[in-house]
């Protein structure tokens, strides 16, 4: 399905610029819709990185697999909680072996000692258990439910650039907007300390595939989603 969309000066409001990238969607495959987002910060500074969680309210479109490194009680609430893979020394044997047939790992904070010899396997494809992702706690139920259903990490790049995926382009158009709405808030209340004048350079919305379409951040920002 083609459609037309304007130059890469014009922004769109919110709703108009997911009709826009939807509009570009391919009908041979069903593509993520992203968020790219350009802020005025330094992560080389410590109170200019950004780094923090949004749960999704309709969700990603797409079955997560949870990973959890925890023993004792633990590991029957993991189970039960709906986890992919559950375990303690077992299960860091099996990744230390290659395993690695999961999109996130959480980890009690108890295990993290251990954790921390998986450092250079994990860490390159982002799944070392970090506090501020979310993916070391306690709660090891509401760290797998969260996860499959909807919540997702997002990181400042070194250019202060973010990126999110936020539904899939066979969603309801209101629905995408309700995920976007839901980063914009996430990232904004998650503002670093050191971020000065104008948080918010520029929003681009686009499909796996398609082409970026501007969105008006004051737009976004003064959106009111009807309850």
């Amino acid at each position: 399905m083609a459609g037309r969309v304007p130059d890469k000066l014009t922004l769109s409001g919110p709703t108009e610029a997911i009709s826009l990238a939807l509009g570009t969607a391919s009908l041979k495959f069903t593509e993520t819709c992203e968020v790219h987002i350009k802020l005025n910060i330094d992560p080389k500074y410590a109170d200019q990185q950004l780094r923090a969680t949004v749960n999704l309210p309709k969700g990603t479109g797409k079955e997560l697999r949870v990973a959890v490194l925890c023993q004792g009680d633990n590991v029957a609430i993991a189970k039960e909680a709906g986890a992919d893979h559950v375990g303690s020394d077992d299960l860091i044997q099996e990744m230390s072996g290659g395993m690695l047939d999961f999109d996130k790992l959480v980890a009690t904070p108890d295990m993290m000692p251990k954790v921390a010899k998986l450092g250079r396997l994990l860490g390159p494809r982002g799944l070392m258990p970090n506090p501020k992702a979310g993916t070391v706690t306690a709660d090891v139920a509401a760290a797998v439910r969260d996860f499959k259903g909807g919540k997702v990490e997002y990181r400042a790049d070194k250019a202060g650039n973010v990126h999110v995926g936020f539904g899939k382009t066979d969603f309801k158009p209101e629905d995408l907007l309700i995920n976007l709405k839901a980063v914009q808030e996430s990232i904004d209340s998650n503002r670093p300390t050191g971020a000065k004048g104008q948080f918010w350079k520029n929003v681009t919305l686009c499909t796996t595939m398609g082409p970026p379409v501007r969105v008006n951040y004051s737009a976004l920002r003064d959106t009111s989603l009807a309850a």
